[in-house]
């Protein structure tokens, strides 16, 4: 049994262990995703080619057979080549067919643990595991550790093995928990707005790759004439249709990913649920979590939405097919409910009426930027009209538009900039069009920068910069006032830049 091995206390006594022999079935099934498109390709270009219907039925499916059977044959050379162990010290991996490769991390070193079960493992009861070590590799990658895959029953017990069966013991109540109200922020994203028309793109691409040219098809021409013909009813129609079909595959997309949400403290870790279909489940030691950040986009701010991620060491970069943030602590929810959690995470009340204001030479630089723009945008499109007289009449609307809505977007991220020191957190916050307030461990800061440019040296601002291992990496106070920037950097870490500030002063 799993648990056995905190018992062990060599590694000659550690018995090495073969990821479940399910994982073969699992591999087949994922290989129908390439075998089946492939055998309707096949079937297709056979009978196309004057082949009995039947007999190209028959080797389409031979032809995916065979895919199959070398996909569950691959696996299981993969699996006879994948051992691993866990000793008193650390977690060991043999991998490889071809090229044999060892891994292993001390267990001291183990600072979260993320078990996830995509809809395939989850029917065949099994999950992989990745351990994350709060390092970072040669190309800045973080170091982890993958296990594909295991026993549910496996994958627990290890978890709670590495964690020092700390997140196995009872907890005070959840942080937080799903509600089906939430749902409503999901549309609150640009992607709703193109999101229909990439899932068409890519239904065309797919059909067409499987020799179906919809283009050439009867009603897809008589679709574009009419679209062509009555394009002052057919275009909003088709914008209409387009935001439907966005909205409802945003709704789709934050119940399959946060549904059974549930975030909940264990002594020493924080831990986080998630998913209907493929569900994940990470652990993370608090004492790697440097603080967190409050999100709002534009539209969900506008919708009085927000959304709290972690700044934390050992997390992994997030998949192509991964539809959130890996430090993502909750899904798009209510405001002040983000500012409640993430003030229970932080284990202090998280303010933003609380924060210092910048000086009003901050709004100035805003708005000259915009102004700025918008006069670059206008000469942009007078030397493009001189040199080819293709520009038409309406795009001079453009700059013109531009310089109300770029005044609009200074307003909003000067009222945005803000800052404040807690008992043990650095605040700031930033932006107009993606507003992000970051509560910073003071303790966790390696170093702090004060810059400043030349506009800014003539407004009496300066940026202050907080330095961590974690998360970006780099934090900053934008425009704040000479005397505050300094003050702050002062307070914030004392005795880091105090020779420096005291002769500046």
């Amino acid at each position: 049994m799993i648990p056995d091995i905190e018992e062990t206390a060599t590694e000659e006594d550690a018995a090495w262990r073969s990821p479940h022999p399910r994982v073969v079935v699992a591999a087949a099934v994922f290989s129908l995703a390439v075998a089946v498109p492939a055998a309707i390709a096949l079937a297709r270009f056979l009978v196309g080619k004057g082949v009995a219907l039947d007999r190209g039925v028959a080797a389409a499916a031979a032809a995916a057979l065979l895919v199959v059977g070398a996909a569950a044959v691959y696996e299981t050379a993969r699996r006879r080549a994948t051992r691993y162990r866990l000793t008193g010290r650390r977690l060991e991996l043999h991998s490889g067919i071809w090229t044999k490769e060892y891994r292993a991390v001390p267990r001291e070193r183990v600072r979260s643990v993320d078990v996830t079960a995509d809809p395939v493992r989850r029917v065949l009861g099994l999950a992989v595991v990745k351990v994350g070590t709060g390092e970072k590799d040669a190309s800045g990658g973080p170091v982890e550790l993958t296990l594909d895959a295991l026993a549910v029953a496996e994958a627990e017990a290890l978890r709670g093995i590495l964690l020092g069966g700390r997140a196995e013991r009872p907890d005070d109540g959840p942080l937080a928990e799903l509600r089906w109200s939430w749902i409503r922020y999901a549309p609150l994203t640009v992607w709703t707005f193109v999101g229909g028309g990439l899932a068409l793109g890519g239904l065309y691409k797919l059909l067409d790759t499987l020799g179906f040219e919809p283009a050439k098809w009867e009603t897809a021409a008589r679709a574009w004439e009419w679209i062509t013909a009555t394009p002052w009813i057919t275009v909003p129609l088709l914008l209409a249709a387009n935001a439907l079909l966005g909205f409802a595959g945003a709704a789709v997309l934050y119940a399959e990913s946060w549904g059974r949400y549930r975030l909940e403290r264990r002594p020493g870790v924080l831990r986080l649920r998630r998913g209907l279909l493929t569900t994940r489940s990470l652990t993370l030691e608090e004492r790697r979590l440097r603080g967190v950040a409050v999100t709002e986009p534009l539209l969900l701010r506008l919708g009085g939405g927000a959304r709290v991620t972690a700044v934390t060491t050992g997390l992994r970069k997030a998949e192509e097919s991964a539809t959130e943030e890996v430090a993502a602590l909750t899904p798009p929810l209510p405001a002040r409910e983000a500012r409640r959690i993430a003030s229970a995470v932080l284990g202090e009340e998280l303010d933003p009426a609380g924060l210092r204001g910048h000086p009003r030479a901050a709004r100035g630089r805003r708005v000259r930027r915009a102004l700025v723009a918008a006069a670059a945008l206008a000469a942009a499109l007078g030397v493009l009209d001189a040199w080819t007289a293709w520009v038409p009449a309406w795009a001079w609307a453009l700059p013109v538009l531009a310089v109300p809505a770029g005044w609009a977007l200074a307003a909003e991220g000067y009222r945005s900039l803000g800052h404040g020191l807690t008992r043990r957190y650095l605040v700031t916050r930033t932006g107009a069009v993606r507003r992000r307030t970051v509560a910073l461990d003071r303790s966790g800061i390696i170093g702090l920068t004060i810059s400043e440019s030349l506009f800014q040296r003539r407004a009496g601002l300066v940026t202050l910069s907080a330095t961590t291992a974690a998360g970006e990496g780099r934090y900053d106070v934008l425009d704040v006032g000479r005397d505050e920037g300094l003050r702050l950097a002062r307070h914030a870490v004392p005795g880091l830049l105090e020779p420096f500030v005291e002769e500046s002063c």
